[in-house]
């Protein structure tokens, strides 16, 4: 995929705990009866059974889906997961008819999670019910089958194609041709797009919920409207270091291109950036003009002339997490998993993790190729694997993340430590880069990790909007527009009016899939990375810091991964880092000497949009 952003289950259209079925070992599975046997504790011990069955049923057909994709298996994987979905909408509405007061608090939770476990809840009308999914069906698939064929090229290209061009070239009117090409897919996924919303709503609201955004935001463990809140405090904490980062790529890139097409104050033209959606920087960072010399540490090169495999790669991500004190891999885990691309069938290669029997059998989904970037991806999905195995032992119900921001931050916590100081430990690099490399490491990082906020903010605070009536359907696109103009400070490289359809030419907008949890774990991962970091005692810049080799800071994340979704997210936040409340300063600490180096580069440069 072109996304940058990685799943821990094949379909990301459905609740993340109900994909990772599978076979329940003795004394490990269901939740025990409580009390109440004939109520609301004898009907989560009969859903949490059935959901169990069904969940072993569609993540096996899925496994078999994306490792070897025909006809035939995709059919199968979609009548399995169609009975997984159908299920957990039914026994989500019927769990509103039990009364909470007077049970146990984990039961109140199960229910809770269990009404919460669908980002997409059909009306209880058979015909809307149909209509809704061939909506969505039609999204996907309107998308997915999208091709362009840009300006001298001789036939149409995928997104993934495109996205290279996007990436790669210097050529200001290719690069707008290619983004309008793209967003063209917006138009045809509108109609359906203007009725799924509406049946969306309606399901929505049979569950209690005023609407699919509130829906989404409840399952934060808070008030709806609390958790929008809470998001904008993150953003304005952040917002100093993005404008900075923005206002020197705006000036470096009016070098490049020149004054007619990069406004010296105003938003950066989209298709400029480096990716389809502006989402992030990193494409541009070869035009940002560092000193001369300036070192960095290449590991895609280091990596290739000592003739790494895809199986060392992994071996070697591995080996990071024994050193925390956590186990290795099961024996299965190298049986079963896909490291490379066969030659033999059609796969899909999105790096992803998985854990099919819910328990032991966990497995990484990917092509590995021997570059940088891979071997941080690794690690990151490894990050996956050792929290899903982390919360096997909890009730069905529980066996998730704290909330979806925690699994993808847990993942790019343990990127974080692939320091120079790792490399060196591990005997990848003979000695330390000198600080002087820090500025391309961070800046690099940061056209990656603080480029994408906005952007993370945006594509869901759009939508919660649109579910809620706020933004109609007559300003869906200039809504779009005027809110990626405020947070982003990037507009389109062309007039784009209500006629187009531009939030359609993002996957998760077609797809159905929430995109705050992108947000928030590119804040908690930062959080969380400076916890562990005290806790391993490394001292100097958090940016060098790395908790290889600390069983302290591992039995610390252990505590917080088993717990799971037992506990409302803030004990977990708590149990991990010793605090209660997401905050941005992990992050504005790590890029603090970036921070320092952009102020000083941005003297004469105006901020701001």
């Amino acid at each position: 995929m072109a996304d940058k952003e990685r799943t821990i289950s094949p379909l990301s259209t459905a609740p993340t705990s109900l994909l990772k079925g599978g076979v329940v070992r003795p004394n490990i599975g269901v939740s025990s009866v409580d009390d109440d046997d004939s109520g609301l504790g004898s009907f989560l011990h009969r859903a949490e059974a059935r959901l169990l069955d069904l969940s072993v049923e569609s993540q096996v057909a899925d496994w078999v889906y994306d490792t070897y994709i025909t006809p035939d298996s995709e059919l199968l994987a979609a009548r399995a997961f169609s009975r997984l979905i159908g299920s957990t909408a039914e026994l989500a509405k019927e769990s509103t008819s039990y009364p909470v007061e007077n049970v146990s608090a984990s039961d109140a939770r199960k229910a809770k999670l269990l009404r919460l476990s669908l980002p997409l809840v059909a009306p209880s009308d058979p015909a809307e019910a149909e209509e809704l999914s061939r909506h969505v069906t039609a999204m996907r698939g309107t998308f997915a089958k999208e091709r362009f064929t840009p300006t001298g090229y001789p036939e149409p290209l995928p997104l993934e194609a495109l996205s290279r061009i996007m990436s790669d070239s210097r050529d200001a009117s290719l690069l707008e041709n290619v983004w309008v090409g793209w967003h063209e897919v917006g138009r045809a996924i509108r109609p359906d797009f203007v009725r799924y919303v509406e049946l969306a709503n309606r399901g929505a609201s049979e569950l209690g919920f005023a609407d699919t955004g509130s829906m989404w935001r409840s399952k934060y463990d808070m008030d709806p409207e609390a958790f929008s809140r809470e998001v904008d405090r993150l953003w304005s904490e952040v917002e100093p270091l993005y404008r900075s980062l923005h206002a020197f790529v705006r000036r470096k890139l009016r070098d490049q291109y020149g004054d007619a097409l990069v406004p010296e104050r105003g938003p950066i033209p989209a298709h400029l950036l480096g990716n389809m959606w502006a989402q992030s920087w990193e494409g541009t960072f070869p035009l940002l003009g560092l000193p001369p010399g300036t070192p960095d540490v290449n590991l895609t090169s280091i990596l290739t002339t000592r003739k790494y495999t895809p199986v060392e790669m992994v071996r070697t991500a591995e080996r990071f997490f024994v050193s925390l004190g956590f186990g290795p891999l099961p024996d299965t885990f190298w049986q079963r998993s896909m490291l490379v691309r066969p030659r033999d069938r059609d796969v899909v290669c999105h790096a992803s993790a998985w854990d099919v029997d819910f328990v032991e059998d966990l497995r990484l989904k990917m092509c590995i190729e021997i570059t940088g970037e891979d071997f941080m991806t690794v690690h990151h999905e490894l990050g996956h694997n050792y929290y899903q195995r982390a919360y096997a032992r909890q009730p069905f119900l529980f066996r998730d993340s704290a909330h979806d921001g925690f699994h993808e931050a847990i993942g790019d916590t343990i990127a974080l430590s692939v320091t120079p100081e790792y490399l060196h430990r591990i005997g990848l690099i003979d000695t330390v880069p000198e600080a002087d490399g820090d500025i391309a490491l961070l800046l690099r990082r940061a056209l990656e990790k603080v480029a994408f906020l906005p952007f993370g903010l945006v594509v869901d605070k759009w939508r919660w909007d649109v579910f809620s009536g706020e933004i109609p359907e007559s300003e869906y696109n200039t809504s779009w527009w005027e809110m990626r103009r405020r947070y982003q400070g990037v507009a389109p490289p062309v007039p784009r009016d209500n006629r187009e359809f531009d939030p359609g030419a993002k996957y998760h907008v077609p797809a159905n899939v929430p995109y705050m949890r992108y947000f928030l774990a590119h804040i908690l991962q930062f959080q969380f990375h400076r916890a562990l970091a005290r806790e391993a005692g490394a001292t100097g810049p958090l940016h060098r810091a790395s908790i290889y080799g600390s069983e302290a800071a591992g039995r610390q994340l252990g505590a917080g991964l088993e717990m799971g979704a037992s506990h409302e997210w803030p004990d977990a936040l708590e149990t991990i880092t010793g605090e209660r409340r997401m905050d941005s300063q992990g992050l504005l600490d790590y890029f603090a000497p970036l921070k320092r180096w952009l102020d000083e580069q941005n003297r004469d440069t105006p901020l701001g949009w």
